[in-house]
């Protein structure tokens, strides 16, 4: 019986311990991606070994199938979607060499060794490579009174740096900053950023309806209430607008930006799966004979003017790195978002793709349920090993007042 518990125990602890060893990442950017799981696989090299000496290889391999398991289930329930099959497999393969290590490390010891290297480079292989320079990069002008290329409150040269949504963009576009629409930047640019910009004369509107009109793409987020930070003073011209100042370019089109529906923080799931965090979003009304489409609660609104094509977001500060980077140092590496923010501006803007989608927590009720019957499914299959895998001794370890009920049945027969 004592056996049959520590049997349990172990097979029961372990594959908790790799769950629980991938929570941490989670809980910092929000992604549910299976490779967060690998690192914590590599206990198995130390956890193999143990199994290796006090049970067999077979506890050792059990234990590593209910890792896999439990994990996969977890995200699968945290998600609302099947995990990712290339995730899936990066961690059963570093679950595969781990275990072999830990199994062999006892009897050969140059072989657990190799295979433990193995699984260590297969952890350094799942990550996602940075956001790299593209060799075409097409003009990409950027009009926005936020502080987008310069650190606010500071003059000078020593003034300038670019925010990190700037940095990736960098990466699949020319990026030129414009003081105007009529400026010359506009003449070679082939998609426009306008995020919150200042009060524009009706010529510099005109200007920009004539541009897209001719065939330009733009993003353009309106924000009804402005929450990004600032240290200026409320007056200070250098201050970007607390509310939107394109009414009438949005009117002309046959859109109408309303109000906020809230004044804090909202994840907004897409319908393609992908996450963006908003502060204080509002929505667009449609007005009879606008060439616009609203989704996602009419948040987001695709309108077709001219031969060009705008996106309306009803939000500017979704491109502020406090809202979509959970690690300020690495903007270029998807593992550390905490959005899908960069990905979507970058798609919007007719740039190529900069990351695979990301699997997002849904929220903090379904990471509970998802932990909770992980949990639960980890001590079934832990019991199911106690019951069907041989004891130190070779045989099944159930109790021995089963053993004699075997007995006794075997006699009378």
């Amino acid at each position: 019986m004592k056996v049959a518990l520590r049997t349990f125990a172990i097979l029961c602890v372990v594959p908790l311990i790799v769950l629980f060893g991938g929570l941490p990442a989670l809980l910092r950017t929000g992604q549910v991606d299976l490779r967060g799981w690998a690192w914590s696989a590599l206990i198995f090299i130390l956890l193999g070994a143990v199994l290796r000496t006090r049970r067999s290889v077979l506890h050792a391999v059990w234990a590593g199938l209910g890792s896999a398991g439990i994990v996969q289930l977890f995200a699968w329930l945290a998600t609302g979607r099947a995990p990712d099959p290339v995730a899936l497999a990066w961690l059963s393969l570093t679950l595969l060499l781990a275990v072999g290590a830990g199994t062999f490390i006892t009897r050969r010891l140059w072989l657990g060794i190799g295979l433990a290297g193995l699984a260590i480079f297969s952890c350094w292989l799942a990550s996602d490579p940075p956001v790299k320079l593209t060799k075409e990069r097409p003009v990409l002008a950027v009009i926005s009174a936020l502080p987008l290329f310069w650190r606010e409150g500071e003059g000078g040269i020593q003034a300038r740096e670019d925010a990190p949504i700037i940095g990736i963009l960098r990466q699949r576009f020319d990026v030129r900053p414009a003081d105007s629409p009529l400026s010359s930047t506009m003449e070679d640019a082939r998609a426009l950023l306008l995020a919150q910009p200042r009060n524009m004369p009706p010529d510099e509107l005109s200007a920009l309806d004539d541009w897209v009109r001719r065939g330009g793409t733009m993003l353009l987020l309106a924000d009804p209430l402005l929450r990004w930070p600032s240290s200026l003073p409320l007056g200070d011209r250098r201050r970007a607008p607390a509310v939107s100042l394109l009414t009438p370019l949005l009117a002309h089109w046959g859109v109408e930006l309303l109000p906020p529906s809230s004044v804090g923080e909202k994840r907004q799931m897409l319908a393609d799966g992908r996450l963006l965090t908003t502060m204080a979003a509002s929505s667009f009304a449609l007005r009879d004979g606008s060439n616009c489409r609203a989704e996602q609660g009419a948040l987001v609104a695709h309108c077709a003017i001219g031969r060009g094509h705008a996106v309306l977001v009803a939000d500017a500060d979704l491109i502020d790195d406090r809202l979509w980077l959970a690690e300020e140092a690495k903007p270029l590496s998807p593992r550390a978002w905490s959005a899908d923010t960069p990905a979507f501006v970058v798609q919007q803007l007719g740039g190529d793709a900069v990351a695979a989608a990301r699997h997002w927590l849904t929220s903090s009720v379904d990471l509970i349920s998802a932990l909770r019957w992980a949990i639960i499914a980890g001590i079934l299959w832990a019991i199911m090993g106690t019951m069907l895998l041989p004891g130190a001794d070779g045989r099944v370890p159930l109790p021995s007042s089963a053993w004699q009920s075997l007995a006794g049945a075997s006699i009378r027969d």
